[in-house]
């Protein structure tokens, strides 16, 4: 299509489209991004599958450097992150595209966006930085579409963040190579990365992708001191089965630990994949008890009201640290240094010495 070939009038006379790295010379004179293992191979002009990454001359170029699809400041348990600053607000954006082909995408018009209008005007890393601190945000979130694709750009979001005592947070599918992992990571403070099933069929049928770079990932995240919970969005029939969540429990367990959160969170349907229910209460708190079962300390149920599932437990005396009703903090008994006002124990994860009180609140934002 020729709206989609780049030129070098692009590099020149537009500042969202900047040069980038990840990227090699094949053999045959094309440019392979070395960003996601998707290892798109490009000849002058193409984008890749992510349609915001793609080749200008000898150059790869990211094309939406500085251009968000809009700005709202969400409870951080939105993300879902429960063991990271409970209560606080963040600041929450995305760009357009994704390096996933996901059928049941819920945020797939900005993900599969392949239309530059839906993405608001400029805002630079320090604009948005001190939107966060005006608006009394703790942190900024990376979401509503993958981070790994626009790295460079929430990069450097991060450091004009971390210059004003903010945190930042990547919400992603860890869809990412070995050598680029690092260097993307590093720019978070936490992470929620959406492991989509078990299965590689799964991955290869419903994603477009392969299992095995996203448990890469987490395996690695598991070791890097960054904060990581995990989401799975249980499809009815597709990867609810107890013997693949059993699966899916035991392998966090063994390669992250026992007290890495686990989020089982409702499937509606959406985009190309309508003709599934939306994934019944009984089917999240099945999967909960059998992580649980498994020795998972911390699983939790989303997208449902389920005061159970959303509740914080100690792993070990069992009591209620965080309760919840939906994003809102009802009861917090942790003590200083986050532990357990009843035993001592220390809660994994990242704690203030009180919690926030922002509630279920979403507030857009204008920059």
């Amino acid at each position: 299509m020729a709206d989609l070939l780049l030129t070098p009038a692009d590099l020149a006379g537009d500042p969202s489209v900047v040069a980038v790295g990840f990227s090699e010379p094949t053999e045959d004179g094309r440019l392979r991004c070395t960003l996601c293992p998707r290892l798109c191979t490009l000849r002058d002009g193409q984008r890749g599958l992510c349609y915001v990454r793609g080749r200008i001359g000898d150059t790869m170029v990211l094309t939406t450097w500085g251009r968000s699809s809009g700005f709202c400041i969400d409870p951080i348990e939105k993300k879902p992150l429960n063991h990271f600053l409970p209560g606080t607000p963040v600041l929450s954006f995305g760009t357009a595209g994704c390096n996933l082909s996901c059928s049941f995408c819920q945020n797939w018009d900005i993900s599969k966006s392949r239309h530059m209008d839906t993405l608001a005007a400029q805002a630079t890393p320090e604009a948005i930085a001190q939107a966060a601190l005006d608006s009394g945000a703790r942190s900024v979130a990376f979401t509503y579409n993958d981070p790994v694709i626009f790295h460079e750009y929430a990069r450097d979001v991060a450091v004009a963040c971390r210059a004003k005592g903010l945190f930042t947070v990547a919400v992603s599918a860890g869809y990412v190579t070995e050598s680029a992992r690092e260097a993307v990571f590093s720019s978070y403070d936490a992470a929620n990365i959406d492991l989509k099933a078990f299965t590689e069929a799964f991955y290869r049928q419903r994603t477009g992708g392969h299992l095995q770079p996203v448990l890469d990932t987490l395996a690695w995240l598991a070791g890097s001191g960054i904060w990581v919970e995990i989401t799975t969005l249980l499809i009815p029939t597709l990867n609810d089965s107890e013997a693949e969540i059993r699966a899916l429990a035991t392998w966090v367990h063994k390669h992250m630990g026992a007290d890495v959160p686990l989020h089982f969170s409702a499937y509606h349907p959406d985009y190309k994949l309508t003709d599934l229910p939306t994934t019944p209460v009984s089917t999240l708190r099945r999967a909960r008890a059998i992580a649980l079962e498994v020795g998972l300390r911390h699983v939790y149920t989303g997208n449902v009201h389920d005061p159970e599932g959303d509740t914080t437990f100690c792993g070990g005396c069992g009591e209620p640290l965080i309760v919840r009703d939906w994003y809102a903090l009802r009861a917090w008994n942790l003590g200083p240094e986050g532990r357990c006002r009843q035993c001592g124990e220390r809660l994994a994860g990242r704690f203030e010495a009180q919690p926030g009180t922002w509630g279920r609140r979403r507030l857009p934002v204008a920059l």
